[in-house]
């Protein structure tokens, strides 16, 4: 289990590094300009990145079935690790020592984050009333981290960015769980629901957010934010639309407070890291 985390680890990291680059060839426009996206789809080097982000996806889905969610996410979040260093060897440059520790930090923190949560099922299919507060929370830290990057530059907007397009994914992922779920043969019913509709914005949005991020700073800025968020976000959606449930004990809520502050210290740092390092 733990040989396919990291083989998907690797996948992605490769993906990443693919994807930060072409976008790095492309004019800088705002983040949620989809004509960013359409640049894109001609670029070969762009479209290659999907070769590894798929075999990332099918491998990834393989390592959950062989293992815990807490034992996996940890693994596969150490392709950030990979994601740097193949960045270095693509451009051509030394790593930089401040986006290794900022990767060391946010890992850390998100490792024991996903221990410390113990997360219990919840309901399978919740009402749709259910996820009106989860779809409004995400659009508004999404619309405020946008505005907050339209005031940043460089890697800390990249690092912004990161977090919005994490918020947005994990929104994808939880409405593509109850999809999922709900789907009992009928593939038109399920196509042209509004549950499969949302999830087709929420990844739209994702994608365009991520790929925005990708143009600004080293790579180790927008991924790291993103790797990090998303699963603390899905946690979250998961108590709030799911009705999951963590073990809560005093010193569990301590350790899961000091575990999201490890976790926004690596954000940060791989955030305020210059250019030039």
């Amino acid at each position: 289990m733990i040989l396919v985390a990291l083989a998907a680890a690797l996948c992605f990291a490769l993906s990443s590094a693919l994807h930060q680059k072409a976008a790095k060839q492309q004019p800088q426009r705002a983040a949620l300009d989809p004509r960013l996206l359409l640049r894109l789809a001609r670029s070969r080097l762009w479209l290659s990145g999907w070769i590894p982000d798929s075999a990332g996806v099918a491998l990834q889905v393989v390592a959950l079935r062989l293992g815990p969610l807490a034992v996996v996410q940890p693994v596969m979040a150490s392709g950030l690790f990979m994601a740097v260093l193949i960045e270095a060897a693509l451009i051509r440059r030394r790593v930089a020592g401040r986006d290794l520790i900022a990767v060391a930090v946010g890992v850390v923190g998100l490792t024991a984050f996903l221990v410390l949560a113990d997360v219990r099922a919840g309901v399978r299919s919740p009402a749709p009333t259910a996820w009106t507060g989860a779809a409004v929370c995400a659009a508004l830290i999404v619309a405020a981290c946008v505005l907050i990057a339209h005031r940043l530059v460089d890697t800390a907007r990249g690092a912004v960015l990161g977090v919005a397009s994490g918020v947005a994914y994990s929104l994808a992922a939880a409405l593509a769980k109850d999809a999922t779920d709900r789907f009992h043969g009928n593939l038109l019913e399920t196509v042209v629901s509004w549950l499969f509709l949302a999830l087709l914005a929420a990844a739209a949005v994702g994608l365009l957010l991520n790929q925005s991020a990708f143009q600004h700073g080293r790579l180790a800025a927008p991924l790291t934010a993103l790797t990090l968020t998303d699963p603390i976000a899905s946690i979250v959606i998961g108590i709030t639309v799911f009705q999951e449930t963590l073990t809560v004990t005093p010193g569990r809520i301590v350790g899961l407070v000091l575990a999201s502050a490890t976790v926004a210290a690596g954000v940060w740092l791989a955030g305020t890291a210059s250019e030039r390092n």
